[in-house]
Formats: C-alpha cells, sequence, structure tokens
C-alpha cells in the first residue's frame, strides 16, 4: 500500500489504509500513516490499545456496511483500564511516589468488572470478520463461533489464567503448543480379505471457530504413510503435497477469479471452496494401503500459517519458524 515511514499514504480510492485499523490501532485512531513516528504506533496490537477500550460499538454500521478494528471500538484517551474496573493511569501516589489504584468505572460493569474485556467482544473488531473489496470473505472466526453456538470465549484458550493473572502471550497460530490442543485424530487399520489394509482416519474439531481459522493463507493438512520394521516409508498418500496428490486431505479455504482459478485474497471475487473442519466436526477419511512389508501406519495433521506457494515466494524473508510445517496431531497403528 505504501511506505509505512511516510505520511500520508492512502489507498488506491485514496482512503486510510484499512489494514491499518487492525494492525496498526493506535496509529488510526490519530489517522498517521507514519509508523516510526511514535513507539505506540509501530508495536502494532499493543497494551496501550486494548487497555483503553471502553467499549464495543459492532462491527457493522447502521447501513450494513462493515467498520473494522479501532473504528469498532469506543477508546479513552485519558486512561488505561483493565477487568478489575481500576484506573492506573489517574490514580493518585503514595508516599513513596507508586501509583495507587482506585475503583474506575467509564463503562457498564458487572460485579465490578469491566464486561467488553470478559467477553469476545474485546477481540471481535479485528476477528470478527472481514471482506476485500470485493466482497468476498476473507475473514470470518467471529461468524464461525455465533455458528457453533459455543459459549467459550476467546480469552479461555487464548488468555488462560496463569498465576492468577490472564496469559498475554495471545498464543495462536504462531505457536505450535496451541496447535496441538485444536484437533484430535484417531487411525483404524483393518486387513483386507483381497489383500492390503484399510486405512480410517477420525479427525475431530475441538475448537469452537473452524480449523483452521482467520486469515485464508492458513492451511493444515492430513499426512497417512506406511512404514516396515525398520521405518523406511513404502507408502504416502501424496507424493509432494496433498494440494495435488489428494485434495480431500487438505483443510483450506480457497478463493478465486473471474476465471474461476485460484486468486490472492485481495483481489478474489469469488469462494472456490471451503475444506476446512467446522466447529467441533469429525470427519472421517479413509485409505487403501499395500500390505507387503508393512508393519507401521501413521496418520499426522501438519499445520502452516502459508500456502506452498506463498511460502516459497517468500522463502528468503521468512524466518525457519514461519514457514515450518506445525504438528497439530498424530496417531499410529503396529501392525
Amino acid at each position: 500500500m505504501g511506505d509505512p515511514t511516510k505520511e500520508g499514504v492512502k489507498s488506491k480510492k485514496g482512503k486510510y489504509p484499512v489494514c491499518l485499523r487492525c494492525h496498526a490501532p493506535n496509529a488510526a485512531l490519530s489517522k498517521t500513516t507514519k509508523l516510526d513516528a511514535k513507539p505506540a504506533f509501530r508495536e502494532g496490537v499493543n497494551c496501550v490499545f486494548c487497555h483503553t477500550v471502553t467499549g464495543f460499538k459492532g462491527t457493522k454500521k447502521p447501513d450494513g456496511k462493515l467498520r473494522l478494528g479501532q473504528a469498532a471500538y469506543e477508546v479513552s484517551d485519558t486512561s488505561l483500564q483493565a477487568p478489575s474496573g481500576k484506573d492506573y493511569s489517574t490514580s493518585p501516589a503514595d508516599q513513596n511516589g507508586s501509583p495507587v489504584s482506585k475503583p474506575f468505572h467509564p463503562f457498564p460493569m458487572e460485579g465490578g468488572n469491566a464486561v467488553v474485556f470478559k467477553t469476545n467482544a474485546i477481540c471481535m473488531g479485528c476477528h470478527d470478520r472481514r471482506n476485500n473489496f470485493h466482497g468476498v470473505p476473507l475473514c470470518a472466526t467471529g461468524d464461525e463461533i455465533v455458528d457453533s453456538k459455543s459459549q467459550v470465549t476467546c480469552q479461555s484458550c487464548h488468555m488462560p489464567m496463569v498465576n492468577g493473572h490472564a496469559n498475554h502471550s495471545m498464543a495462536g497460530g504462531h505457536d505450535g503448543n496451541m496447535i496441538r490442543r485444536a484437533i484430535t485424530i484417531k487411525l483404524d487399520v483393518t486387513e483386507k480379505k483381497a489383500g492390503g489394509y484399510d486405512a480410517q482416519v477420525m479427525m475431530k474439531n475441538l475448537l469452537p471457530h473452524k480449523f483452521p481459522t482467520g486469515a485464508p493463507f492458513r492451511i493444515a493438512y492430513l499426512k497417512v504413510a506406511a512404514y516396515d520394521g525398520d521405518g523406511k516409508l513404502l507408502w504416502q498418500n501424496f507424493k509432494e503435497h496433498p494440494l495435488k496428490d489428494d485434495k480431500q486431505a487438505v483443510l483450506v479455504y480457497t478463493l478465486g477469479d473471474k476465471e474461476g482459478k485460484p486468486s490472492m485474497p485481495p483481489k478474489a471475487t469469488q469462494v472456490l471452496g471451503d475444506n476446512r473442519l467446522n466447529p467441533h466436526e469429525e470427519r472421517v477419511l479413509e485409505y487403501s494401503i499395500p500390505k507387503k512389508g508393512v508393519k507401521v501406519v501413521k496418520a499426522e495433521v501438519y499445520y502452516n500459517l502459508l500456502l506452498p506457494k506463498l511460502n516459497k515466494k517468500l522463502d528468503k524473508v521468512l524466518t525457519k519458524n514461519l514457514k515450518a510445517s506445525k504438528l497439530a496431531a498424530s496417531s499410529e497403528v503396529h501392525l
């Protein structure tokens, strides 16, 4: 869109860059595009922004259009708030000059705690939904949670309580430990009368949203492989990547252009397919495996932040952690 160290950058339609409303909300509040002007701008979603939120207006305007990121929130410019309902920025000091917290109630309270911080509302401004300029849905995690009818909040998983405090690492798709909590798989292998083995893999999404969710770049896939007694690979459900050889094994949201060819999200004009696991869905995939020499059959689900083509294109600028496949779940049978 433009140089993030320059002021006055506009979109092709002459508007303020919508990406900054989620990714640099403090800059968006100041209507600046010069992200190196202040630490609070270049830090993106930092402590200051979340803890100045006083209310959630929703992601839909009265006219039905979307208001995204920072624009979806009511924000205080004088104080920092927390779920305890205490204000730390305007508190008096004790004799040693240290701040003394005092009750602060700038928004609806429930049992002395700020409602907005204890519900999904604090996340939904950026994670509810997002369409591109053609009206094609890109991210729709909020809608997925509503459809699941789950009462579990985002904070339950992404900000668990540790030693009496909410963990602020915001673990998600970048965290291998978080990925391993998302899904389970169970492999069953039976011998066929005609020879060979039938393998059934049951995948279950444990999440109140799709797996994977969020950006359309996310992709997960199932790998099924058979080995001999020495660990030598004898059979696998794909050669290079299941996108080419075994599309049923790929969990991905696919967008396309007017001609029906796969397209990058900003330019997409239609949804070509959505093979991701729905919230709490159980799905069974079946495979026929040759019998000769097979002693172990293993099923694994891997998760990637980026599609294979993007991983390859951005190879020189991405860290190993961003490119690497993360093991989400595994199951194996010894024969």
